[in-house]
């Protein structure tokens, strides 16, 4: 079983006011109704735009239902620019309640990014966001719906997860790849979800802590294994059809990444079949 390593400075996060906090854990009650996680590395630029249409949304959303409560997690993944900075801004402006920035002091990758910030949320339902804004941030309802119709629901609501397949808008050269990649997947780990890739994943409390407490892989193919060990628990799954846009500054490196995501493939497959890897 893998064993989450954080660092010192990582148990705590920066509120509004200047001053440290000591960042809650996922083991403890849900004061939240979502927690929204937004991995960034190097997203000063991007980071902006996805912040102000999702903030948008969660505050009008707020105000017809007052009922609903909401966190966004900026988790800075060891970046070398301003993303932090940036982050920070939204958390001065709408208070450190509603935006928390959690720093990494190296980077992880994106699993691992997005695995610090689950494990740091307070929310009933956790949705894992790219902070390219690739998805229009109020198709949420969509992913919403596509969790609840899950059965049995709502009495086995604690092992669902709702995951999200895109109608996408992809370069030539990168859907070649990704078709690629999708024949390995299907072939090697996961036969029942067209698109593991996409970064817009809603989770429930009970499921997110089940998955990402046996994550081992923390760079760009975690989401292959967090769906192979939801599907070995047994834990619902749901694909609702959004439309994708592709954005610039993909932090993704043409066919070196996808050498590498290709590798974790194997080390999922082959790592679980030889009990090197085990589940709870």
């Amino acid at each position: 079983m893998p064993t989450l390593q954080r660092h010192e400075e990582e148990k705590y996060f920066t509120n509004a006011e200047g001053r440290k906090e000591l960042v809650p854990s996922i083991h403890d009650p849900p004061t939240k109704e979502l927690s929204v996680i937004v991995p960034s590395y190097n997203e000063e630029n991007r980071l902006p735009l996805m912040m102000d249409e999702a903030l948008d949304y969660l505050e009008k959303r707020q105000k017809r239902d007052p009922s609903f409560t909401y966190e966004v997690i900026v988790v800075d993944d060891g970046s070398k620019d301003q993303t932090t900075k940036v982050a920070m801004k939204y958390c001065k402006k709408y208070g450190s309640d509603k935006v928390r920035v959690l720093s990494l002091v190296k980077n992880r990758g994106k699993g691992g990014a997005v695995r610090m910030g689950v494990f740091s949320c307070r929310g009933k339902e956790i949705l894992m966001a790219d902070a390219d804004g690739a998805t229009k941030f109020e198709d949420i309802e969509k992913v919403e719906e596509g969790l609840r119709n899950l059965q049995p629901w709502p009495l086995c609501s604690i092992t669902t997860i709702s995951l999200l397949a895109s109608h996408s808008q992809r370069s030539y050269f990168r859907t070649l790849l990704m078709y690629g990649f999708h024949f390995l997947v299907w072939f090697l780990c996961v036969k029942e979800i067209r698109d593991t890739q996409c970064g817009f994943k809603l989770f429930t409390r009970e499921a997110a802590l089940r998955t990402f407490s046996t994550l081992h892989i923390e760079r760009w193919a975690f989401d292959v294994e967090l769906l192979y060990i939801a599907q070995r628990l047994r834990i619902p799954i749901a694909e609702v059809a959004v439309n994708w846009t592709e954005i610039e500054g993909s932090k993704l490196v043409p066919f070196w990444s996808w050498l590498q995501m290709g590798r974790d493939l194997l080390f999922i497959r082959l790592r679980y079949m030889t009990g090197a890897w085990q589940l709870e």
